[in-house]
C-alpha cells in the first residue's frame, strides 16, 4: 500500500514538472509570438512613415516643378521688362541729347543777343556821353539799367585795368552829387587807393556806385553825404562807402531794398530798382554791395566791395 502511494506521489510529480515545463514553453512561446507581432508593427509603421515621407517628398517636388515654372515665367517677365526699359532708356537719352544741344544752342544764341544788345547799349552811353546832354545820358543809363534787374546773370567780363580812385571820380561825375547845393558832399580817398590798381569793368563798377550816390542823394533832403574810398590788400578787395545823414533804413528790411521795384517812400521819384541794379552788377563783377545794419546814424550806409 505504502509502494503504491509513493509510485501515485512520484508520478504525480513528474506529471507536475512535465505540466510546469509546459506551461513555461506556452509562456516563452506566447512571448516570442508578441514579440513577433510588436516587430512586426514596428516594421509596419516604418513602411508606414516611408511612404508617408515619400509622399510628402513627391509633393514637395511638384511644388518645387510649379515653383520652378514659375521662377522661369516670372524671369522670362523680367527680362522682357528689361528690355523695354533699356529701349525707353535710350530714347530718354537721347532726347536729352537734343535737348542738349537745343540749349547749348540757344545759350549761344542768347550770348550772342546778350554781347550784341551790350555793344549797342554802350555806343548809345557813348553817344550820350559825347553829346554832353544830361538827359540824354540819363535816360540811356536807365534803358542801361533795365538789362541788370534780373539776379544769376553771367559774370561780367573784368576788362578794364583802372585806378580803385578812378571808379569813384567817375560815379560822382555820373551823379553830380558835387553839385547839389542843398547836400554838403565830401569825398575822402586813402593813400593806398590812390596807388591801386582794379581790374574789372570800369563803366559798369561806376554805375554801381553811381546808384549808391544817387540813392544817398534821394533820402537825404538835407544834410550830408560821405564817399570813402579804401583798399583791404589782405583780402585784394577795392571798398566804396557811401554814408548819408538821410532818413535811414531799418534793419529788417536790409534784405528787401535789394528786390526789384520796391520803395520804402514811395514820395520819392524813381523805379525801385536803383539798389538791385548796383548788387547784380557787384556780383557779376565778383564783389557785393552791403548795407552796414551795424551803423548808428543817423542816415544809411552802403559799402561796395569789388575784387582787385
Amino acid at each position: 500500500m505504502l509502494y503504491a502511494f509513493i509510485g501515485a506521489l512520484v508520478v504525480a510529480v513528474v506529471l507536475a514538472i512535465a505540466y510546469y515545463f509546459q506551461v513555461k514553453d506556452s509562456h516563452k512561446q506566447a512571448a516570442e509570438q508578441q514579440q513577433l507581432l510588436t516587430d512586426y508593427q514596428r516594421r509596419v509603421d516604418e513602411q508606414q512613415k516611408l511612404l508617408d515621407d515619400y509622399r510628402a517628398l513627391e509633393k514637395n517636388f511638384e511644388n518645387v516643378g510649379q515653383g520652378y515654372e514659375q521662377a522661369l515665367l516670372a524671369f522670362d517677365k523680367m527680362e522682357e521688362d528689361s528690355q523695354k526699359a533699356k529701349s525707353v532708356n535710350e530714347a530718354l537719352q537721347k532726347q536729352v541729347e537734343q535737348l542738349q544741344k537745343a540749349s547749348a544752342a540757344m545759350q549761344a544764341a542768347a550770348q550772342q543777343k546778350e554781347s550784341a544788345s551790350q555793344q549797342l547799349m554802350q555806343q548809345l552811353q557813348d553817344a550820350a556821353k559825347a553829346s554832353g546832354d544830361s538827359k540824354v545820358i540819363s535816360l540811356v543809363n536807365k534803358i542801361a539799367d533795365l538789362d541788370y534787374v534780373a539776379a544769376d546773370q553771367a559774370p561780367i567780363d573784368r576788362i578794364d585795368n583802372v585806378m580803385v580812385a578812378q571808379v569813384a571820380a567817375d560815379a560822382v561825375a555820373s551823379s553830380g552829387i558835387d553839385k547839389i547845393d542843398y547836400i554838403a558832399f565830401s569825398q575822402s580817398v586813402a593813400p593806398d587807393a590812390s596807388a591801386t590798381m582794379l581790374s574789372t569793368n570800369a563803366n559798369k563798377a561806376a554805375r554801381a556806385l553811381t546808384h549808391l550816390l544817387d540813392n544817398a542823394m534821394k533820402f537825404t533832403t538835407d544834410g550830408s553825404v560821405k564817399l570813402s574810398v579804401a583798399v583791404d590788400m589782405e583780402k585784394m578787395q577795392a571798398i566804396y562807402t557811401v554814408e548819408d545823414t538821410g532818413s535811414g533804413i531799418d534793419a529788417a528790411d536790409a534784405e528787401r531794398i535789394y528786390e526789384p521795384y520796391v520803395k520804402l517812400n514811395q514820395y520819392f521819384d524813381g523805379q525801385g530798382i536803383g539798389l538791385t541794379v548796383a548788387r547784380n552788377i557787384a556780383r557779376r563783377l565778383g564783389g557785393d554791395v552791403v548795407l552796414d545794419t551795424a551803423f548808428a546814424g543817423p542816415g544809411a550806409r552802403f559799402q561796395l566791395v569789388l575784387p582787385i
